[in-house]
């Protein structure tokens, strides 16, 4: 079992966060000291810095039950919960059988307003982060220390993400910095400013950023995968296409990040994955502990949430609980084979990672390859790609998993280097290809060719790689894919064998709330 540690400032427990909000209005005695003086004397900006970290993966200061979004559920609610649901479930990999008021519709792509919790609490969460990381930077400006630059910098890469998700998932809202007072209501920016200022704001941060910290912060090559990231996407956020300059920053992060791809998949995703050669692949990481950071929203949803007692042993991955609640489709597995032997027999390692005890001898235990019914459990594989289990050393299973979610790691910049090759981008084929082999060698995949080398392999290699780690509708909404009716997948408009959905399913609505709480912001078009 693994301690949450976190060198330096992120090693301050988030629980001091409650008592030191009233410390932001409060001028600092002396800016002269050292910054671990500072910390020593003053833990509102430790607090505050673990804080932002903490946001993307917990609910609140208290434990599972807190939430920092009052009104919002704290279990269901929390960041990355939000992008596996938001992500993943409405598009083709995952399914969810629940059958929640708000889920229910988006693992069916279906019924679509502005009154979907589940849109609310990405909505709130991203406006949570954004006021959080502008208090410290505010607070910081005032210190005099030697690491100031690199302190802020990290709370506007922070920052800067939030403002991703808000470009991604709802493509328009205010762009607060740390000269806005929290309960501003500012004009919304369109997609267009919002990229921009993104843009703008890891440039600046890039050079002054180090290229290493310390696991789970924000240095160099974080904010360029960001930077990459919003430029592979920038065709569908602008209309522009920028795939050279999305090249340009993939090959800085292979070329001077120092990262390497882990000899094992499994261990990317197993409980030790701070601890074992995982580490070297992954660029940026989402904390996770059993223990000091237990969360509904982190891992713990991905992996207790794809277990079920009833016919799975917990305790192989290192679990407690089982949820019994999300199962893979066709649409992923269905890349690996045509039926369960198939995915057994596969020489891919990648095809392991379901569950479908299709040679148990009872049929109620066994789960079906196709999905007839979203609802029913042994309808389509669970997946066990997280598992709370170590792959290293011996396991304790827990009810909270310790797993890290690697947001960012360096098979994905194989593959968008790949990807921006073949778009026209420049780079080299032949490099390209030879990323694309070394991520499939690594899984044992039979290597490929430059002649099958196409942005359909590219697509279904990123789904055999990263589905369920928070990609994929981006995915296939930068490939056209995502809506219309051109690809189908299981239950894509709430029919079992999929339908065409509207053009304006590419953004969710603007949440009701927050448009009643600031009235400078409109409907996105098609939810009127």
């Amino acid at each position: 079992m693994k301690k949450y540690k976190i060198i330096s400032l992120f090693l301050l427990s988030i629980s001091i966060f409650t008592s030191c909000i009233d410390d932001l209005e409060t001028e600092p005695k002396d800016v002269t000291k050292t910054i671990d003086q500072l910390l020593e004397e003053q833990s509102t900006l430790g607090g505050l810095v673990s804080k932002v970290y903490g946001s993307f993966a917990l609910s609140g200061p208290s434990g599972p039950g807190s939430t920092d979004t009052p009104g919002d559920d704290a279990g269901e609610s929390p960041f990355l919960r939000g992008i596996i649901n938001l992500q993943d479930f409405t598009a083709d990999d995952m399914k969810n059988r629940w059958g929640d008021n708000g889920l229910d519709q988006l693992t069916t792509t279906s019924d679509w307003d502005e009154n979907n919790k589940f849109f609310r609490y990405m909505y709130n969460r991203i406006y949570y982060t954004v006021p959080q990381a502008n208090n410290v930077i505010k607070q910081v400006s005032v210190l005099d220390f030697a690491t100031k630059d690199q302190v802020i910098s990290e709370m506007r890469f922070l920052r800067a993400l939030s403002y991703y998700y808000l470009i991604d998932c709802f493509g328009k809202g205010p762009i607060l910095t740390e000269n806005d007072l929290p309960n501003v209501s500012k004009p919304e920016s369109t997609r267009q400013q919002l990229f921009s200022f993104i843009e703008s704001e890891l440039k600046d941060i890039e050079e002054k950023l180090p290229a290493y910290i310390g696991y789970g912060r924000a240095n160099k090559s974080v904010a360029r995968m960001l930077l990459a990231k919003l430029y592979l996407n920038a065709e569908v956020y602008t209309g522009s296409p920028r795939y050279a300059d999305a090249l340009i920053y993939s090959k800085k992060i292979i070329d001077e990040g120092g990262y390497s791809l882990t000899p094992n998949f499994v261990s990317l995703f197993s409980g030790d994955n701070n601890l074992t050669s995982a580490k070297n692949e992954i660029i940026y990481a989402l904390i996770a502990d059993p223990l000091t950071s237990q969360s509904y929203g982190n891992t713990t949803y991905l992996v207790n949430g794809s277990l079920n007692g009833s016919n799975m042993q917990l305790g192989d991955y290192g679990a407690t609980e089982g949820w019994g609640g999300h199962r893979a489709t066709k649409a992923w597995y269905g890349l690996f084979g045509n039926s369960a032997q198939d995915l057994d027999d596969s020489d891919d390692d990648r095809a392991h990672l379901f569950w479908s005890n299709h040679l148990d001898t009872d049929p109620l235990k066994r789960h079906n390859f196709e999905m007839e019914d979203y609802k029913e459990w042994t309808d389509g594989f669970p997946s066990v790609k997280f598992r709370n289990s170590n792959f290293s050393s011996s396991t304790v299973a827990t009810s909270f998993s310790g797993t890290d979610f690697p947001l960012f790691r360096l098979a994905d910049v194989y593959l968008m280097y790949a990807e921006c090759v073949v778009r026209g981008g420049g780079g080299s084929i032949s490099q390209a290809l030879q990323y694309v082999n070394d991520v499939r060698n690594r899984s044992n995949a039979t290597t490929i060719n430059a002649s099958q080398l196409t942005l359909d392999f590219i697509l279904d290699e990123r789904a055999r790689e990263l589905n369920f780690e928070g990609h994929r509708r981006s995915d296939l909404i930068r490939f056209g894919k995502f809506t219309g009716g051109t690809y189908l997948w299981p239950w894509k408009g709430n029919v079992k064998d999929g339908t065409a959905i509207p053009v304006h399913y590419n953004l969710f609505p603007i949440p009701l709330k927050a448009i009643q709480a600031n009235p400078n912001l409109t409907q996105n078009i098609g939810y009127n």
